[in-house]
């Protein structure tokens, strides 16, 4: 390949055609790892909300352990089938934000078994802010927003007692990570 000089303008063209490919690529592979951990969620959510409320066991708590081995290889699976592409520094903006904030959620949700902690409002607000986190990364209003209505939604468990709070933290999940997961897939598609 053969080193050119560019001029100014022709530099702010490769850089601005350059950010444009990187965000049509985030948003088309942002959809999919939105969608996978947000269902997830939900479905194990409610999972534990009826075991916990009709047994009255709260062991069932540790089911909450089956996200990451759920999400994590659905991820994984689904990265995997796209053609591969270089790495932008975007992709590992975002792909640090998720490794940070997942690390944390980890660590937060084992020590929570060791020492009471208000877990759903705090996992909710880590959640919250990767969202709103990644949305303003790759410039994208509905993940923004969501993140941000996560983040302010989480407040809600800290005022609902028991196991309803498992109710408020599905229902969150469906406005942080569903919904805008399928607006990503959709923008994506056209």
């Amino acid at each position: 390949m053969e080193d050119k000089m560019l001029n100014e303008k022709e530099s702010l063209e490769l850089i601005s055609r350059m950010i444009q490919n990187t965000r049509s690529r985030m948003v088309e592979s942002a959809g999919t790892p939105f969608l996978i951990w947000g269902y997830a969620t939900v479905a194990v959510s409610l999972l534990i909300w009826y075991l916990v409320t009709s047994t009255g066991n709260y062991q069932w708590h540790f089911l909450w352990f089956a996200l990451p081995a759920i999400g994590l290889p659905a991820t994984y699976l689904s990265l995997r089938k796209r053609e591969p592409q270089v790495k932008t520094y975007v992709d590992r903006v975002v792909s640090s934000v998720w490794t940070v904030f997942g690390c944390v959620a980890f660590a937060i949700s084992v020590l929570s078994f060791v020492r009471p902690l208000p877990i759903l409002f705090l996992i909710l607000m880590l959640m919250g802010m990767g969202t709103a986190l990644t949305g303003m990364v790759i410039r994208f209003r509905a993940v923004a927003v969501g993140g941000v209505l996560g983040m302010l939604s989480s407040l809600a468990c800290l005022w609902i007692e028991g196991a309803d709070q498992i109710l408020v933290f599905a229902a969150v999940f469906v406005f942080m990570m569903i919904i805008p997961g399928h607006i990503l897939n959709r923008v994506a598609s056209k």
